[in-house]
């Protein structure tokens, strides 16, 4: 019997607009965007991510709260649903590549339920040029999202009606019963965490990346939400890499891993963030942005929630470095906001240095970024990228410090948060100085300047830098009390003592004397 449901493949994204306009998926903004909404998941679900245990895995996955294991048999009674529900309906498929640099890149086969989920990963992965195509290279990995699909927890042995399983063995990932597009593409990059280190010896990064124009010396920037990673990276005096996941090839340079940007559209402003907010066009997708009476978005409104957010490709960015690879990094930024307004807005860290504070993630919340936070509360996300990183912290850490012992690569914390005291006390570091001090540590005017050492945070501090006030270079000095300063930097450094405690107590001691001493 002939099937009655079409395969659409490799579709351009405005027929894939077309499509999704035509299924009731989502509607045209004023700026050309397509704009859809995600029903009750409008981020991803960490409790619902699990990998298949298989043998070739088993030993080399950290499992635990993040990596969580799924037996094979279950995984296969909910791929096998997946599958058959599939093939009842319309389906668009999209092949596309993680990784600019081919060498490294594996080749994806996505197979969507939804026009608009097509056209975020066409714009998300590298696309293959026209003889790439061609070739029709055999897929590395094969994609199964269906959001229409909703599991059963009894049934199925899962949590929710959403599922996102990754089966390194059968290299396949099935996404059921959640809407939210990031889950696809999360679940890619953590499938580039596992196999480029562990296949490729490339350390995975995620991170953001630029380009000096006139010397091509590039730029990695680490940071958790909030730190402004995406602010600091999009500077129109550099060209842009990529937004957010990376690879690092020893000896060969870094390379972005996708093909567009996802970037956080609340608050989003031209004056803010011009080369974001005009790079919402035709083309684009936005996830829960609320429209005005006129189609205008309201990046202002969140009332369907905060993570509002809008897919892109990398060349609506008009600075963006469209070949997608680089020389290896003159300069890792870790980027942190540090609410308590202990850590220098600026510090040099030694290789281990680097290694101890890649490992720790560090970055803090404070009140009114979520229910029941009064005051600031530390958060530690390992590698700036916890929830998509499947092997052991020290794999990946490793890697960062062969990198940086080469002694080609300077390495900084750079604090976007609080002087002059904590959260409701002292005042967030101004962008500007930010920006200046992010300049002298890229082009490598910040080294020419005496340093002083904090035995407490255990970091190096440069006493100047060009276009920066001494007086903010140095936390101490502008706390109204040098005692009450002390009393909190030694509070922040047991926090950071304990987080190492309970999640590295196995690292190398080396690491583990690097970081804050109390």
């Amino acid at each position: 019997m002939e099937s009655k449901h079409s395969v659409y493949i490799d579709l351009a994204p405005a027929e894939l607009i077309e499509h999704a306009v035509a299924r009731h998926e989502g509607r045209l903004a004023a700026n050309g965007s397509l704009v859809v909404t995600t029903g009750s998941y409008t981020g991803r679900s960490p409790k619902d991510r699990f990998i298949v245990d298989t043998p070739d895995v088993h030993g080399s996955i950290a499992w635990g709260d993040v990596n969580v294991p799924i037996d094979r048999k279950r995984y296969e009674r909910i791929r096998d649903a997946v599958r058959s529900y599939l093939d009842n309906r319309d389906t668009f498929v999209v092949h596309g590549l993680a990784g600019a640099n081919r060498k490294h890149a594996r080749a994806f086969e996505v197979t969507c339920e939804r026009a608009s989920q097509a056209l975020f990963i066409t714009q998300m992965l590298v696309r293959p040029t026209p003889a790439e195509r061609a070739e029709g290279r055999t897929p590395d990995f094969t994609v199964l999202a269906a959001p229409g699909y909703r599991c059963d927890p009894r049934r199925d042995g899962v949590n929710s009606q959403a599922a996102v399983l990754i089966n390194f063995a059968e290299r396949t990932i099935v996404i059921a019963g959640t809407e939210y597009s990031g889950e696809i593409k999360k679940s890619i990059f953590s499938v580039m965490n596992y196999l480029l280190p562990m296949e490729d010896d490339v350390l995975p990064m995620h991170c953001s990346a630029s380009m000096d124009p006139k010397t091509h010396e590039t730029a990695v920037f680490f940071g958790l939400s909030g730190t402004g990673k995406t602010t600091l990276s999009a500077d129109p005096n550099r060209l842009l890499i990529g937004d957010d996941e990376h690879g690092w090839a020893l000896g060969e340079g870094i390379f972005n891993l996708e093909g567009g940007c996802y970037a956080k559209c609340d608050g989003l402003s031209e004056e803010r963030e011009p080369e974001i907010y005009r790079a919402v066009r035709f083309g684009s997708m936005c996830e829960n942005v609320v429209l005005n009476n006129a189609r205008q978005p309201d990046y202002a409104d969140t009332s369907l929630t905060r993570n509002t957010r809008v897919a892109y490709p990398v060349e609506h960015i008009p600075n963006a470095w469209t070949l997608g690879c680089g020389k290896e990094p003159s300069a890792v930024l870790f980027l942190t906001c540090d609410a308590f307004g202990v850590l220098p807005p600026i510090a040099r860290l030694t290789p281990h240095g680097a290694m101890y504070h890649f490992v720790t993630g560090f970055t803090a919340k404070v009140a009114g970024t979520e229910i029941g936070i009064n005051e600031p509360v530390p958060t530690f996300s390992s590698l700036f990228g916890e929830p998509f990183m499947p092997c052991d912290p020290m794999v990946y850490a490793r890697m960062l410090g062969e990198r940086l012992a080469r002694g080609h690569t300077r390495a900084y914390l750079i604090n976007t948060g609080w002087v002059g005291g904590s959260y409701g006390t002292g005042h967030r570091i101004e962008l500007a100085y930010t920006r200046a001090m992010v300049t002298a540590a890229l082009d490598g005017s910040i080294e020419h300047t005496e340093y002083v050492h904090s035995d407490i945070l255990n970091l190096d501090i440069p006493s100047t830098c060009p276009g920066v006030p001494g007086s903010i270079l140095l936390p101490w000095q502008s706390w109204p009390s040098a005692s009450l300063y002390n009393e909190t930097a030694h509070e922040l450094a047991r926090m950071f003592q304990e987080n190492f405690d309970r999640k590295y107590a196995h690292l190398p001691q080396d690491i583990r004397a690097a970081g804050p001493r109390g």
